[in-house]
């Protein structure tokens, strides 16, 4: 068994009087993608605002790379990738000119840059200005920003939403290429079909704690043929669908 890149242990998070995570305790395996599944305003933006330092926790450990999240440097972080809510494009910069300032950023050079616009469907609009571009294109622009540095560990926070099924295709084939050459993809999502598509194991946050963990097949076994229902306190039952058409936003 690969040993963990990442893990949290009794880790909890408040804003004010709210508490968003409570005894929050799982580990990811070296080069798995691990699926993080839950609906909107269930914890797991702001899980991955802890693991990369944006936001404090309120107790608990957490492990990045092999050691205390404390104790984690600028070189550790260099090993890392992410996509999330705070992605920062530049409005009047193209796309290639933001993926080739990330790649400044990170100290690499701009080679990976026209095969990461290619494979993201970006190619034909690399020149075109952020401010004009779709909430699909400046996603998979901030994807090719986020990849641009070949990272150890990548953290997508719904790395696929706004993006048509061709895209959204694109993408789970790159996470599969991600995977064949050892790097390990944390994967935010509310949508079970794409967990079982790209997933190696699947955690449900429920109520700011892990309702289930294991791999997407066993947890259709041990649960229901085609759904998961997750009873939470404040949203009643949470059912999660292979039909993304079914699942809950």
């Amino acid at each position: 068994m690969s040993a963990a890149i990442l893990s949290m242990e009794a880790v909890g998070l408040s804003f004010g009087d709210k508490r968003v995570l409570d005894n929050l305790t799982f580990s990811v395996r070296r080069g798995e993608v691990f699926g993080f599944l839950g609906p909107s305003g269930a914890g797991k933006t702001s899980t991955i605002k802890l693991l990369t330092r944006q936001l404090s926790r309120d107790g608990g450990r957490i492990s990045l790379l092999g050691r205390p999240l404390e104790r984690a440097t600028e070189a550790d972080y260099e090993r890392v990738g992410i996509l999330s809510d705070t992605s920062a494009l530049y409005d009047r910069m193209s796309i290639a000119d933001n993926v080739e300032l990330y790649a400044r950023l990170r100290g690499v050079g701009r080679r990976r840059v026209p095969m990461l616009l290619q494979r993201l469907g970006l190619a034909e609009d690399a020149k075109t200005l952020v401010k004009h571009c779709s909430k699909g294109m400046r996603q998979r622009a901030a994807l090719a920003a986020a990849l641009v540095h070949e990272p150890e560990l990548l953290f997508l926070d719904e790395p696929t939403s706004g993006l048509d099924p061709a895209a959204r295709a694109e993408v789970h084939k790159l996470l599969a290429d991600l995977r064949a050459r050892g790097a390990t993809v944390f994967l935010t999502t509310h949508d079970m079909a794409e967990a079982e598509t790209v997933c190696d194991r699947v955690a449900i946050l429920a109520d700011g704690a892990i309702a289930a963990c294991d791999d997407p097949d066993e947890l259709k076994l041990r649960y229901a043929r085609n759904r998961i229902a997750v009873r939470t306190r404040t949203r009643g039952t949470l059912e999660l669908s292979k039909d993304p058409a079914d699942v809950a936003k």
